[in-house]
């Protein structure tokens, strides 16, 4: 009988548990429309920053592109926006 006691206790206990997480999450999850203003606001959506992340994928793409096409180990350059010509002092 202390045994099931003990059991039902412990159910009762995680029940409310999730019961009051699943209702704090409901209360913090933002509702559609406030998901949609978020959206808006995110900096990807700006497009200077799409122009700047855009040029920024290039300039990663050249610098993979040329580290295979020749030997010297381009993580060591200094400048990145220069091509070639050996590590520079």
């Amino acid at each position: 009988m202390v045994l099931l006691r003990k059991a039902l206790v412990v159910v009762a206990a995680l029940g409310a548990g999730a019961g009051l997480g699943s209702a704090l999450f409901a209360l913090v999850t933002p509702g559609e429309l406030r998901k949609q203003a978020m959206l808006k606001e995110m900096p990807e959506q700006d497009p200077r920053r799409r122009d700047e992340a855009a040029r920024t994928q290039q300039l990663v793409m050249a610098t993979l592109r040329e580290s295979v096409a020749t030997q010297e180990n381009v993580a060591w350059r200094k400048n990145w926006m220069v091509s070639g010509g050996g590590r520079s002092a």
